[in-house]
C-alpha cells in the first residue's frame, strides 16, 4: 500500500450500542472498498475486526480493533469499538486518536443506553459525529413514519442539528438504495452484492420528500453563515459545489450531525458511506492542535547573570501540538495487544512529524529508549508493514520493550506528554485461585499480559485476607479474563467471591492476669503480667503503654509482652479476625531470676489478652465503603431505595450534567454484587466507584450469623 499524507487520512471511531451492527458495517465497507474478497460475517469469525476467539464465541465486541479502507485517493482508518456496557470504556479510549465518530443506531431499536453514553463521550471531547441508521433492511424498519419518529427522538436528545443527508429507498424489494440529498441523485444496490451502488434519478414516489429534506438540509447548513444565507435567500438553494464545502465545515465545527442509512449485513449504502467520509469527515490535519505538557529545562540565576553548564530545573508548561509533518515526531499509544506470535503490539497515532521504520525514539512517559522496527498498519489482527507514516495516521509496531497504553513517544529533543484517556475503576472483584502449582507459576505473568491489553483489569493481593484478587467491569468481563487465561496462556483458575475483611474490637474495659509457668527439669519457664484493656476511637489501631514501676517486670521483657499482645490481636478472638482500636496498659507482674525469658512473658501476655477479651465486650467490625453513583435523574429514587436496603447511609445528592450523583456510605458486604444490580436498575446507564472509608460495628443479628459460619481462632496456650 502507498503512504498517505495527513490531508488524505480520515480517522473514524465506529461506536454505538451492542448489536447495532458496527462490526458487520465495517466488514461491508471493507468489502465495498475491495479490501476483502468476501463479505465478512461476525457469526463465523470472518469479519476483519472480529478476530478474537472470545468475541466470536460471545458474538460481541470486547476490545477496540482497527482496520483501514483505501477509497478513491483517501485512507479511512476505522476503529471498531465495543457497545456492551462492561466494555464501553474502550469506546472512550478510541476517541482520542480519531477526528470523527460514526454513531451507529439500530433501525429497529433506536437510541439505546450505550448509544446515549458514547454520544456523551464524544460530546465531552467535541468530536464531530455522523449518525448511521443501520440494519434498515429489517422488515420492522421500512416505515417512513417510523423513520421520521426516530429523527424526532434524536433531535429531542441530541439537538436540532440532527439532519438527514440521505433518505433510504425501500419498496417491495426491501431496502435497496439511498437518495443523496446533496447531489439529489439515487444510488441503487444489489442486496448482498459488492456494495457498489448504481447512480440514477430519484424515484418519482420520493421526489417531493427528497426536495423537502434537501431544503431543510440547505437551510441548516447556511444557518449562521452570512454569505451562505445571502446566497440561499437569493437563489432559493445553495449550489452543490458550495454545499459540499459548507457541509464539510459544518460537520467539522459540530454545527450539524448528519444522518445516513445503511445495511451492513446486505452491504447496502456502504460505498456511499465511504464517499461521505471522504468528502465530509474532517481530515487528520484538520484536527485542532492537541494540548500536551512539555518539560523544559530552565537556567538557574546566580545573581551575576551566568549559569553553569547543566544547571537548571525542569519546568512543565502546556503546549499545543498541531497535526503536522513539520513538527517534531510525537506518537501516542492508544492500545496494546498481546499476540502469541508477534508478542506485544503497540497501536499508536502519529500526533506530529513522520514516523519512519527502524528509527530510535524516546518513551517520554517511562524514560526509556525504543526502536520502531517493522512499522505497520493493522487490518484486524494482520499487520501490513510500511516504511513510514505521516502526521495524523494510525500505525502499529511490535516488541517495544517498555511501552504501554497511554504512553507518549517521540523525538528526544522535544519532550511532550499527552494525557492518557481516563479509564473508570473496576466495579467487580473476585478471588482467584490457581488450580495447580504449575498454574500458580503462570498466573501472574499471564494476568499482567492481559492488564497490558485491557486497562480496566486489576490484579492484586488483599493485604488483609492474603487472597489474590482480580477486578473488572462486571461478571462477563471477569469470565472472559478467565477464559483467556485458559485458552491463551494455558492457566486454569477458580473464581470465588472475595472475603470481606472483618475486624474485631472491644466496647468495654477489663483487667486480667496472665501467668505462664512450666517446669521441665533444669531451667523452667515463668512469666507473669497484669494488663488493662480499654476501647479507643475507630481508626486508632493498637496502643501499648508500659506503666510498670519498681522493676516488677525487668525492662528487657517489656517488648516481649507487647509482642505477645500484638500476635494475639492479629489472630483474633471471636472469629479469627484481627482485633483493632484498643489500648493495653501493662501495670504489674512478677518474674523469676532464672526461669523468666522473653518467650515466657510473650506467652503470659497472650493468656492475659484472652482473659481481657472475654470480659471487654468483644464485637465485630465491618468495612464501610465510600460510594459515588452517577445515573440519569429518573433512576435516582430506585437507587436510593436500593441503597437503603443495603444498610447504606446517603450522604448527599447533586446534579451531574444530565444525571444525578449520589454519595453514600455502604458496608462492603452489601456491595459485592452491586455492579449487576446497578446495571439492572439503570438499564446499563449508571456507573459507580467506591473506596474504603472506615470500620463500623456490625449489627448484632448480622454479627451472630457471620460468627456462626466464621473460622474460629486457634486455642491459646494454657497456664
Amino acid at each position: 500500500m502507498r503512504v498517505y499524507a495527513g490531508n488524505e487520512i480520515r480517522n473514524v471511531a465506529v461506536v454505538g450500542h451492542a448489536h447495532s451492527g458496527k462490526t458487520s458495517l465495517i466488514a461491508a465497507m471493507l468489502h465495498a472498498a475491495k479490501m476483502t474478497p468476501e463479505l465478512g460475517r461476525v457469526e463465523d469469525g470472518s469479519a476483519v475486526t472480529a478476530y478474537d476467539e472470545e468475541e466470536v464465541i460471545r458474538q460481541t465486541t470486547m476490545a477496540n480493533a482497527v482496520a483501514f479502507a483505501e477509497w478513491n485517493g483517501v485512507k479511512v482508518n476505522l476503529i471498531d469499538t465495543p457497545g456492551f456496557h462492561m466494555f464501553v470504556h474502550e469506546a472512550r479510549a478510541a476517541m482520542m486518536p480519531v477526528e470523527s465518530a460514526l454513531i451507529v443506531v439500530n433501525a429497529c431499536s433506536g437510541i439505546e443506553t450505550m448509544t446515549d453514553r458514547v454520544w456523551r463521550y464524544a460530546n465531552e471531547v467535541a468530536l464531530p459525529r455522523a449518525i448511521v441508521v443501520n440494519q434498515v433492511d429489517h422488515p420492522k424498519a421500512d416505515s417512513r413514519a417510523g423513520r421520521q419518529q426516530m429523527i424526532e427522538v434524536m433531535r429531542s436528545k441530541w439537538g436540532r442539528q440532527v439532519i438527514p443527508v440521505e433518505l433510504p429507498i425501500t419498496d417491495e424489494k426491501g431496502f435497496h438504495g439511498v437518495v443523496d440529498l446533496v447531489t439529489m441523485k439515487s444510488y441503487l444496490y444489489e442486496p448482498g452484492g459488492n456494495g457498489r451502488g448504481e447512480a440514477g434519478a430519484i424515484p418519482s414516489s420520493m421526489e417531493a420528500e427528497a426536495k423537502q429534506a434537501h431544503e431543510a438540509l440547505v437551510e441548516l447548513v447556511a444557518e449562521g453563515k452570512d454569505e451562505l444565507m445571502e446566497e440561499f435567500f437569493q437563489e432559493g438553494t445553495i449550489p452543490e459545489e458550495h454545499l459540499v464545502g459548507a457541509l464539510h465545515e459544518a460537520i467539522r465545527e459540530d454545527r450539524i450531525f448528519p444522518v445516513l442509512y445503511t445495511s451492513g449485513l446486505r452491504n447496502v449504502g456502504t460505498d456511499h458511506l465511504l464517499d461521505f467520509l471522504k468528502f465530509y469527515a474532517p481530515a487528520a490535519v484538520e484536527r485542532v492542535p492537541i494540548a500536551a505538557r512539555a518539560a523544559r529545562s530552565m537556567p538557574i540565576s546566580h545573581g551575576n547573570g551566568e549559569a553553569k553548564p547543566g544547571d537548571g530545573y525542569v519546568h512543565e508548561e502546556m503546549v499545543m501540538r498541531p497535526i503536522d509533518d513539520k513538527e517534531p515526531l510525537a506518537l501516542y499509544v492508544y492500545k496494546t495487544m498481546s499476540d502469541p506470535f508477534a508478542g506485544r503490539i503497540s497501536f499508536f497515532k502519529v500526533v506530529s512529524g513522520v514516523a519512519k521504520n527502524d528509527t530510535a525514539i524516546q518513551n517520554f512517559t517511562r524514560h526509556e529508549q525504543e526502536r520502531l522496527s517493522h512499522l505497520a498498519v493493522m487490518q484486524g489482527r494482520k499487520a501490513l508493514e510500511i516504511q513510514e507514516l505521516h502526521a495524523g495516521d494510525l500505525g502499529a509496531v511490535p516488541k517495544l520493550r517498555a511501552t504501554l497504553s497511554g504512553d507518549t513517544l517521540g523525538d528526544k529533543a522535544h519532550e511532550i506528554f499527552l494525557e492518557p484517556v481516563s479509564i473508570p475503576e473496576p466495579v467487580m472483584t473476585y478471588a482467584i485461585e490457581p488450580k495447580s502449582r504449575a498454574d500458580e507459576d503462570k498466573l501472574a505473568p499471564a494476568l499482567h499480559r492481559l492488564m497490558e491489553e485491557d486497562l480496566m483489569v486489576r490484579f492484586f493481593r488483599d493485604p488483609h485476607t492474603n487472597e489474590f484478587l482480580v477486578a473488572g467491569s462486571g461478571q462477563t468481563h471477569i469470565e472472559a479474563i478467565v477464559s483467556k487465561l485458559k485458552k491463551r496462556y494455558h492457566t486454569e483458575v477458580t473464581l470465588k467471591a472475595p472475603k470481606v475483611p472483618y475486624r474485631e474490637t472491644i466496647r468495654g474495659r477489663a483487667e486480667a492476669q496472665g501467668r505462664h509457668k512450666k517446669q521441665t527439669g533444669g531451667h523452667g519457664q515463668f512469666g507473669d503480667c497484669r494488663i488493662r484493656m480499654e476501647p479507643l476511637p475507630r481508626g486508632s489501631g493498637i496502643v501499648f503503654e508500659n506503666d510498670i514501676f519498681g522493676g516488677a517486670i525487668p525492662r528487657q521483657f517489656i517488648p516481649a509482652v507487647e509482642k505477645g499482645i500484638q500476635e494475639s490481636a492479629a489472630r483474633g478472638f471471636l472469629a479469627g479476625y484481627p482485633v483493632l482500636d484498643f489500648k493495653v496498659t501493662l501495670f504489674d507482674g512478677s518474674y523469676h531470676d532464672v526461669d523468666s525469658s522473653e518467650m515466657s512473658f510473650k506467652l503470659a501476655a497472650r493468656l492475659a489478652f484472652r482473659k481481657c477479651m472475654e470480659q471487654a465486650k468483644p464485637a465485630l467490625l465491618e468495612p464501610v465503603m465510600r460510594v459515588e453513583i452517577e445515573a440519569p435523574d429518573e433512576f435516582a429514587g430506585a437507587l436510593m431505595a436500593d441503597l437503603n436496603g443495603r444498610r447504606g447511609r446517603v450522604q448527599g445528592m447533586e446534579s451531574s450534567g444530565s444525571g444525578t450523583a449520589i454519595r453514600a456510605e455502604v458496608p462492603m458486604a452489601e456491595m459485592l454484587t452491586y455492579g449487576a444490580t446497578l446495571t439492572a436498575i439503570t438499564q446499563g446507564r449508571g456507573t459507580f466507584r467506591m473506596d474504603m472509608d472506615h470500620y463500623d460495628l456490625v449489627p448484632q443479628q448480622l454479627s451472630e450469623r457471620i460468627l456462626s459460619t466464621a473460622k474460629r481462632p486457634m486455642g491459646e496456650e494454657e497456664e
